[in-house]
């Protein structure tokens, strides 16, 4: 039996990397999802490699209370029930010294991470039946510091007290909450960061980015969903409130 058989996950971030990746890890388990993104076109591709009876799609913007709200309602009416929430929406926010970093792009960037994690929970967890799993991608940088990212850095642990909240109060429901913490990833989303931070090329970025991690190499957008399916399954049942790093050893 696949560890997700019955199952329906939402999704937020679930068109591309590692949300993308998730969603096709819980479909060869057995799920069923639904995805919420920004890229419309691409939420139909992932729609129509997914299958058509195994996935469905909905444009939101997760900083949107509305949007998130008829999201889920969406997901509901289409799957008729929810059993996992994986919060992953994300974006990269500025890069710059404290100093310089523009207060409107902070803003921006806890929204988007803290408040789009919050909604999320606020609008799935009255859905929720016991033995569900909520995850919460934060990072790596929800671990620990990082200069030139401040705004990423303070919304990536912004998301850590959210999910700890949440795991206090939904515990006695059964309801687990748990939060993911990728070290650097093989996405568009890391190239982006990486490329801005270091002021080189690609290639030359994910190499100095290696050089950071004890095993020398990025994660997979696969890899990290091994942990995702993991999370959301059965097989991580007393787990909750716990930071799960999946990050090559960087924050040894």
């Amino acid at each position: 039996m696949a560890r997700l058989d019955g199952k329906v996950a939402i999704i937020t971030g679930g068109e591309s990397g590692i949300g993308r990746a998730s969603a096709s890890a819980m479909v060869d388990e057995g799920a069923q999802v639904h995805l919420i993104g920004l890229d419309a076109e691409a939420l139909k591709r992932a729609v129509a490699e997914l299958g058509d009876d195994k996935a469905a799609s909905t444009q939101a913007d997760v900083t949107d209370e509305d949007a998130v709200r008829s999201a889920v309602a969406e997901a509901i009416e289409r799957f008729g029930h929810l059993d996992v929430v994986f919060s992953n929406a994300g974006n990269t926010g500025a890069v710059a010294p404290i100093e310089d970093y523009p207060s409107d792009e902070f803003a921006r960037t806890l929204q988007i991470h803290a408040l789009g994690a919050f909604h999320m929970i606020k609008h799935t967890s009255p859905h929720l039946d016991a033995g569900a799993s909520i995850i919460i991608t934060s990072s790596v940088v929800g671990l620990m510091g990082f200069a030139g990212i401040s705004g990423y850095v303070a919304a990536k642990h912004a998301q850590v007290g959210m999910m700890k909240a949440a795991a206090k109060e939904l515990t006695p429901r059964k309801i687990r909450v748990n939060s993911l913490h990728p070290g650097p990833t093989s996405t568009p989303f890391q190239d982006s960061i990486e490329m801005r931070a270091t002021g080189l090329g690609q290639q030359e970025a994910a190499a100095a980015f290696d050089e950071l991690v004890p095993l020398a190499r990025h994660a997979t957008p696969a890899e990290i969903a091994k942990t995702v399916v993991y999370l959301a399954s059965d097989d991580s049942a007393y787990m909750t409130g716990a930071t799960v790093a999946v990050d090559g050893g960087l924050t040894i």
